[in-house]
């Protein structure tokens, strides 16, 4: 089984790195000047107990790849990159390919789902960053992350225990599940403070408007008959396993979305968290203001490159009464 890693950032880049250095076929598809930093020098991993060089191979494209029946693509972007990765996956003849999304949101595996007969759902708890080319950091030691994998929409098969089994090889935390789904609607509810903190810093995510987001999220998850598991499965199955660490004696950086208006990436995955609970609200008729407002917000901190933490929370709740 080769394991084609599509999105070599913070996620991505760290396990595809720890596969590779446990003894897996990997390829990593990046892009710009992440690719032609790992292409060049090779994909620094830094971790709290020390930073080492690994070379993984790296292509642009996956239309570099030689696509076999033993390949698996895991794609590893944000979900606002889904649907151009799919179809450059479709013209490079890879549409035969088992398709794993280990990505924030529930979007991508319907998208996946359009193009491919086997698609594989990964809830993912890794505490990762990546903010210069060539470079990755993964804060918990001495396991990275959890990654539970289960097909999508329901149960278990070979590849997906064969995928756990490659990520238990690579140092993290997995099991195979048959009900991934209702873990990864629980980890989109914790998902719905990543705008507050991005716009406003890391206190935004106890703050008033992210627990009204998260209240609207399992408001419209109740009406829409979708299940998902309590929070304290949730923290069960975390356990220990997680423990963040400081990097270099700096200050650990903000989850995705904080890292997407950190790097100045004109694009953030909003419609896909905060956005997702609109969605369902509307099309169930629950209001979601607070989601709302996090989505309008970060999409224009996003479009406009503006930093991380340059709004107050105070700001983003008077939105909401607006």
């Amino acid at each position: 089984m080769r394991i084609v890693i599509y999105g070599a950032g913070a996620i991505g880049g760290v396990l595809g790195a720890r596969l590779f250095e446990n003894g897996h076929e990997v390829v990593l598809i990046a892009r710009g000047a992440h690719y032609q930093a790992m292409r060049d020098h090779g994909l620094r991993v830094e971790t709290p107990v020390g930073g080492a060089v690994v070379d993984v191979p790296v292509v642009a494209h996956p239309s570099a790849i030689a696509w076999g029946v033993d390949d698996i693509v895991v794609l590893a972007m944000k979900t606002q990159d889904t649907i151009d990765a799919l179809g450059a996956l479709a013209d490079a003849g890879a549409h035969r390919v088992p398709v794993v999304c280990a990505q924030n949101g529930v979007e991508s595996e319907r998208m996946a789902l359009r193009m491919a007969s086997d698609v594989y759902s990964v809830c993912v708890m890794c505490p990762a960053a990546h903010l210069e080319p060539g470079v990755v950091q993964a804060f918990s030691v001495p396991t990275p992350g959890i990654l539970d994998v289960g097909r999508y929409p329901l149960g278990s098969d070979s590849v997906s225990e064969s995928l756990a089994t490659a990520f238990r090889d690579a140092t993290f935390h997995a099991e195979a599940r048959t009900d991934i789904m209702r873990w990864k609607y629980t980890k989109l509810l914790m998902n719905l403070g990543n705008a507050a903190e991005a716009l406003c810093g890391p206190s935004a995510r106890g703050s008033e408007i992210a627990r009204l987001a998260r209240d609207e999220g399992i408001a419209v998850l109740r009406a829409a008959g979708i299940d998902f598991v309590s929070d304290q499965e949730f923290i069960e199955r975390r356990g220990d396993l997680i423990r963040p660490q400081a990097i270099g004696g700096g200050p650990r950086p903000g989850g995705s979305s904080w890292q997407s208006l950190e790097r100045g990436t004109g694009r953030i995955e909003a419609d896909y968290l905060n956005g997702e609970v609109a969605l369902l609200g509307r099309l169930h008729g629950v209001p979601t203001p607070a989601n709302a407002v996090l989505q309008r917000f970060a999409n224009d901190a996003a479009q406009h490159k503006r930093p991380p933490g340059s709004m107050s929370a105070d700001d983003l709740l008077a939105g909401v009464g607006a």
